[in-house]
């Protein structure tokens, strides 16, 4: 809380003297004024304080500033601070970034709990977070306090002043202790062990020591806490995206295993051959699968709770939604080739309508996937990605029956031979089930019967 330089003046060493007003005030016993030193009187003293909490109250970090020229023979040394002659206060204006107040306001909206952890002073730790929103019923709670006072002061408190790098490990374990992920922000020497054993250390790049560098986990290269909330935003659509992705193969990869285990059950000829599931598993499905990877952000990805980082993507109602889907795909696939097959088709043409029609359904289907309620049509256009992804696979399949070798590789029929009214209608069966079923069960507001968020604590 102090720092002293020592000066040689005209012959003599002089102490130059820094820190918080509180305790130079305790070393100091005069006070230079232009017409020369002065006792530091009681009133004086309650004077100084009152300046200090009135510039604090203003958001300004105060320093007091001191001085003393050492007795001859006297060494430099934390010894020789004492008897100091003030020379005054001042206060330096740090005021937080235009963008902190907004920032703040996001991370609570995203479940995100936010407190700030200060070596100043309590009064112009209250001032700045009452500029910035932070300040609630808790007040601020000092070093002090958490050392002499009761440890659920942690629950309402949003606002620490006065804290030691001791002070600032213990908050960051008492979070962690609680059940909270931690993510410490930090661009000090002093703020390194926090960092260290937070669950996620953020440096700053700009004005951040390398010792607070190398602990980290991040550095920020801006030094902008809305990044921070940038990368949250991020994180939350990578995940969705994985489970968006894994989803839909899933679900399609099911159907088509499921479309000749029924025909098997039931005596059926095989609804697909070797060369057309080889077909559409690396070539059909991949496309609209990768682009579903980049998917852009939904609309209130950051007003959902954290997820639990223990929960696994493949979770018990993930896995009973591709259940769901796949089943639907299913009955889509083979409901179309049992169809043709009644009104008198042969086999070729048969699977050919069974290959289609699973096709087009797998490529509607990934509508379901998008988003956690029923597209709007505005949103057909968002992802450039997927249309061009849509372009790649209606091209392939139409290949699949008009190139005379992929008819002859893949076993199809040309398309002139194709009954394309029952390979649109049953192909559509999915799509149109997932976003009726989406929107009669108001699915955007829990979780996508597609894509479930699991939301774990906050």
């Amino acid at each position: 809380m102090l720092a002293a330089s020592f000066r040689r003046v005209d012959g003599d060493v002089v102490a130059y003297v820094k820190g918080a007003p509180g305790r130079l005030l305790e070393l100091s016993s005069r006070m230079l004024t232009p017409r020369g030193p002065v006792d530091l009187d009681d009133d004086l003293r309650a004077t100084y304080r009152r300046k200090n909490q009135e510039m604090a109250a203003k958001g300004l970090r105060v320093l007091a500033v001191a001085r003393r020229r050492l007795p001859d023979g006297s060494a430099p040394g934390e010894a020789s601070l004492e008897s100091l002659d003030l020379i005054g206060l001042m206060g330096i204006a740090d005021p937080p970034a235009p963008e902190v107040a907004k920032t703040l306001r996001t991370l609570h909206e995203a479940g995100i709990s936010t407190v700030m952890i200060t070596g100043d002073q309590a009064a112009t730790a209250e001032a700045i977070a009452a500029e910035i929103g932070l300040l609630q019923d808790g007040g601020v709670v000092t070093g002090q306090d958490l050392v002499d006072g009761d440890p659920e002061v942690l629950s309402n408190a949003r606002v620490f002043a006065r804290v030691t790098p001791e002070d600032k490990l213990a908050i960051v374990r008492t979070f962690q202790e609680r059940g909270h992920s931690v993510a410490m922000l930090g661009d000090g020497i002093n703020d390194a062990p926090a960092m260290k054993q937070a669950d996620v250390g953020v440096a700053m790049g700009g004005r951040g020591t390398d010792v607070a560098k190398e602990t980290a986990d991040l550095v920020l290269q801006d030094d902008r806490l809305g990044t921070v909330a940038v990368a949250v935003e991020e994180g939350r659509v990578i995940f969705t995206n994985i489970r968006k992705f894994v989803f839909y193969l899933f679900s399609c990869n099911l159907s088509e295993v499921g479309v000749l285990a029924l025909a098997g059950f039931t005596n059926l000829p095989p609804p697909l051959l070797p060369l057309q599931i080889l077909w559409l598993n690396l070539v059909t499905d991949v496309f609209p699968a990768l682009a579903l990877a980049v998917e852009p952000a939904e609309e209130g990805v950051m007003r959902a709770r954290p997820r639990d980082p223990a929960a696994a993507i493949l979770s018990r109602p993930f896995l009973w939604s591709v259940l769901g889907y796949g089943t639907v795909l299913v009955l889509s696939g083979a409901g179309a080739f049992i169809y043709v097959l009644q009104q008198g088709a042969d086999a070729a043409t048969a699977s050919t309508v069974a290959f289609q029609t699973l096709a087009l359904s797998q490529l509607g289907h990934v509508l379901n996937a998008r988003r956690r309620g029923p597209v709007r049509l505005g949103e057909l256009l968002v992802n450039r990605w997927m249309l061009g992804a849509a372009v790649v696979t209606l091209t392939l399949q139409f290949a699949a029956v008009s190139h005379p070798v992929l008819i002859r590789v893949l076993g199809t029929v040309h398309f002139t031979e194709v009954p394309w009214t029952p390979v649109l209608l049953f192909a559509a069966l999915p799509m149109v089930f997932g976003q009726v079923w989406k929107r009669v069960r108001g699915e955007g507001a829990e979780g996508p019967t597609g894509v479930p968020s699991d939301a774990g604590r906050p």
